[in-house]
């Protein structure tokens, strides 16, 4: 019997963000993916991550920013050309959502389960921007550990980025690759 949910999750492919263009979700799509992205599991309903959204001309506004950090922060690698790609960096699809974990000091939730499930509404994210038809690539680069990015962004002390999703519509198919044997990545204990 075929099941369409593991049909679609075992032939699932990220995307290229530089095959990924116009159109974008709407903004009734964007909130059904946002809530899909929120379903995770969380323990003691600590919400330990958030989403910050980039569309329209935020994406080029937020790359100018992105520009002055790596000339601030790379200065030997900051070349005339290196700094027009970070200008169009978030320009490369119609819609970035940036997934912020915010750890919770709480003894009864280790952090570790916090990240844990702020990857999960990582995942979720992109399943449900994938479910909708559009493709997708989570991806974090260099400007996720960026001290100027974090400080542009509002960053609390207790904050990270997990990650930036891109979210459009694919120009071409993706390419399958190679995954794990299961004989090399499982073991039974006992």
């Amino acid at each position: 019997m075929a099941n369409a949910v593991l049909d679609f999750l075992t032939t699932r492919r990220s995307v290229l963000v530089k095959n990924l263009g116009q159109p974008g979700p709407s903004d009734g799509e964007i909130e059904t993916i946002l809530r899909v992205a929120s379903r995770v599991p969380d323990h003691k309903k600590l919400t330990p991550w958030r989403f910050i959204i980039f569309q329209g001309s935020a994406r080029e506004q937020f790359g100018q920013v992105l520009a002055d950090a790596c000339a601030m922060e790379e200065e030997a690698e900051a070349s005339p050309k290196r700094l027009e790609i970070e200008r169009g960096r978030f320009m490369r699809a119609p819609l970035v959502i940036a997934v912020i974990a915010r750890l919770n000091d709480r003894p009864s939730v280790p952090e570790w389960e916090q990240i844990l499930s702020t990857g999960a509404a990582c995942q979720n994210l992109v399943l449900a921007a994938n479910g909708l038809g559009y493709s997708s690539q989570w991806i974090t680069e260099w400007y996720a550990y960026s001290p100027a990015v974090r400080t542009a962004l509002g960053l609390a002390e207790n904050e990270r980025i997990a990650g930036f999703i891109y979210i459009g519509t694919g120009q071409e198919a993706p390419i399958e690759r190679d995954r794990p044997e299961l004989d090399e990545i499982v073991t039974r204990w006992g």
